[in-house]
């Protein structure tokens, strides 16, 4: 962190440490989900719902969070999000019927919901344009560690009892939490937006409809698209290497945690680099075009090693992806930051809602097909970034 100032070390080290922690129960889930399925008799479609469970949560209430973080400030909500997710864990480790796993995920999603858009708001807060690529990059870092070490963490204490590792993701986000105590808040109230009585109550579609009207709308509507994309692979990533390769847990977590190794190398130390040497967008549009191949790549079984490295592939680029698009958000957005990264957190969630439901549908007709499907939607948002040089006002900054 040389290149940031001294003050923004500490928060954005606890801002890390949020977004870790939120994330290694996010980790624990995905080696240990086709056991845990079993239990209650269910398969692709109920995984898909489980995550659609989550983002529906986070699409309402994300821009809820990003303007209450701009009104009252990034660390109550911050606070806020952090401990619904450990009443989340908690739920989902005594749940014994599949919708209470389903609530369980959606308070889990309101907790992200707040958190996220405040947590992004804030490194916005804390960073100059120069170093927001590289702030944005650490919070994507922090929660690739979360999906690195959760996975090879779940398959560890579940030997204990396959809902100890939901405990335990609880125990660390209740210490998050009071960890967010120490870390100082860096809207002053007199900077804090006060929304007018008219303004106060507007509906989901109205905030929608005026993200149209936004300078980065293109890059709302690019997150997305490649998050429904993005999400087909991830829905049923265990399911299908469990079917496909005839994998247990412990070989999963293997892959998935080499892959989110190779994800913390390109934010921590490529990222900035890649920026500076290639623009936001043409990195983009590299990323695009190299993950979709991968998801292709996957389908054609030869053995743990070949699957290994065309993971990793897909992960690398895949952790070019939202830092970057995030970054030209946050630098066309000037003093409202919260409401971006609201808008941000919003249309990530979207994707979350329909892809899940559609890759886990997809999954128990033909396992191929989320992958097949995927490739497709991801090549197909390219086209988003062909009148990218339009968007070039106010504070957008594009390196082409």
């Amino acid at each position: 962190m040389s290149t940031l100032q001294k003050s923004a070390r500490f928060p954005l080290f606890i801002l890390m440490l949020n977004l870790f922690i939120a994330l290694l129960g996010q980790g624990m889930v995905i080696p240990i989900l086709p056991e845990y399925l079993k239990q209650f008799g269910a398969g692709g479609t109920a995984a898909g719902y489980l995550i659609a469970a989550f983002g529906a949560a986070q699409f309402i209430f994300s821009p809820i969070g990003g303007q209450l973080s701009d009104r009252f400030g990034r660390k109550k909500m911050i606070m806020a999000g952090l401990f619904l997710t450990v009443i989340s864990d908690l739920m989902f480790a005594v749940s014994s019927t599949l919708p209470l796993l389903y609530l369980a995920r959606f308070i889990g999603g309101i907790g992200l919901g707040l958190m996220v858009p405040s947590n992004m708001a804030y490194v916005a807060d804390i960073t100059t344009h120069e170093t927001r690529a590289k702030g944005m990059g650490y919070l994507g870092a922090a929660m690739n560690l979360g999906m690195v070490l959760g996975p090879g963490l779940g398959g560890i204490i579940a030997e204990w009892g396959i809902r100890m590792p939901y405990f335990f993701a609880s125990g660390l986000g209740l210490l998050a939490t009071l960890l967010t105590i120490f870390m100082p808040e860096t809207l002053t109230p007199d900077k804090r937006k006060v929304p007018q009585p008219s303004k106060g109550r507007e509906t989901m579609g109205k905030q929608i409809a005026q993200s149209f009207r936004t300078p980065y709308f293109r890059y709302l509507l690019l997150i997305l698209v490649m998050t429904f994309g993005l999400v087909n692979y991830e829905t049923v990533y265990a399911l299908f290497v469990e079917q496909k390769y005839g994998f247990d847990a412990a070989k999963i977590s293997i892959i998935i945690t080499v892959g989110a190794v190779i994800g913390i190398i390109v934010q921590v130390w490529l990222l900035d680099r890649f920026i500076r040497r290639m623009g936001e967008i043409k990195l983009i549009r590299l990323s695009l075009i190299v993950t979709p191949i991968a998801l292709v790549l996957m389908l054609v079984k030869i053995n743990l090693a070949y699957l290994l490295v065309v993971s990793a592939l897909f992960f690398a680029f895949n952790a070019f992806l939202r830092p970057t698009v995030s970054t030209l958000i946050s630098k066309a957005a000037g003093d409202r930051q919260g409401y971006a990264s609201g808008l941000n957190t919003t249309y990530t969630s979207l994707g979350n809602i329909l892809g899940p439901v559609l890759a886990g549908s997809l999954f128990d007709k033909n396992i191929n097909i989320p992958y097949i499907f995927g490739a497709i939607i991801l090549l197909a948002s390219l086209s988003l970034t062909i009148k990218a040089r339009s968007l070039k006002k106010g504070n957008l900054l594009e390196h082409e």
